[in-house]
């Protein structure tokens, strides 16, 4: 079934204003194209209204991830927070969170439309160990209402830069997930996309389809190592990344 752009615009933002985030209205109505047209302008709508969109998130590139979700291609959501390693959220200032083990980029030059591995890594000013802090704020069965809900986004919490060497492998590189002080979880580089810088690509590929571009300044989740994790009250995560750098992240207890 078609919708109409404008009126499904004004209808996600109402409702985003009462706290619905997936309007039932529209339940198995959008394709994933729809979807990125309404998150896409909603975003120019929170910037408007004084919110600064700071760069991108790739999703379901890994496959413990995509298995997790059902859903088995990449997706794309808007950034406009980050925090410093060791922040803690409060008790109930989050809806259902979670995170994901990712290494986050910070971008020293524009990327737009077709690129080649060579002009990602050059474009590529620092990396951060980093985590994502995701809301699941509907039902994520909904793939197309969760990216017009920006993709379950919430804020990233980045640990400190380091700079892209020349030898640098980011397939290689190891996360270890611990969770309260027990290691839940172990992944590689290579599980998002065969190497982190994919994403980059990817996703340069697919603003380009809807207008948009990488600007310097950006920074880019480039998608989890390992699945998602819930966080509840009292919570603390904390990732290594091999020859990267640790990020951790609290939830203050209720």
């Amino acid at each position: 079934m078609s919708i109409n752009l404008t009126t499904a615009v004004e209808d996600f933002w109402t409702a985003r204003a009462r706290g619905e985030f997936f309007p039932q209205a529209y339940v198995d109505r959008l394709t994933l194209d729809d979807a990125y047209r309404i998150q896409l302008a909603l975003i120019d709508r929170r910037v408007a209204a004084g919110e600064r969109q700071i760069g991108w998130k790739v999703g379901l590139t890994a496959k413990p991830i995509q298995e997790q979700f059902g859903f088995h291609e990449p997706v794309f959501a808007c950034i406009l927070e980050t925090q410093p390693t060791g922040h803690a959220f409060g008790a109930t200032e989050l809806i259902n969170p979670g995170f994901e083990t990712e290494l986050c980029v910070r971008l020293g030059r524009g990327l737009e439309g077709s690129v080649s591995p060579e002009q990602v890594r050059a474009a590529v000013d620092v990396i951060h160990p980093s985590f994502e802090i995701i809301e699941t704020r509907g039902d994520m069965k909904q793939i197309a209402l969760a990216m017009a809900d920006n993709g379950q986004q919430r804020s990233v919490v980045i640990g400190a830069p380091v700079r892209l060497a020349p030898t640098t492998e980011l397939e290689k590189v190891e996360a270890r997930v611990r969770l309260n002080g027990k290691e839940v979880a172990t992944g590689l580089g290579s599980a998002v996309l065969d190497n982190p810088m994919n994403s980059i690509r990817w996703l340069a590929e697919k603003l380009g389809q809807h207008g948009r571009r990488l600007r310097p300044g950006d920074i880019i989740m480039t998608g989890s190592f390992v699945r998602q994790f819930p966080l509840q009250a009292g919570d603390i995560a904390v990732a290594e990344f091999s020859g990267i750098g640790r990020v951790e992240v609290r939830i203050a207890k209720a």
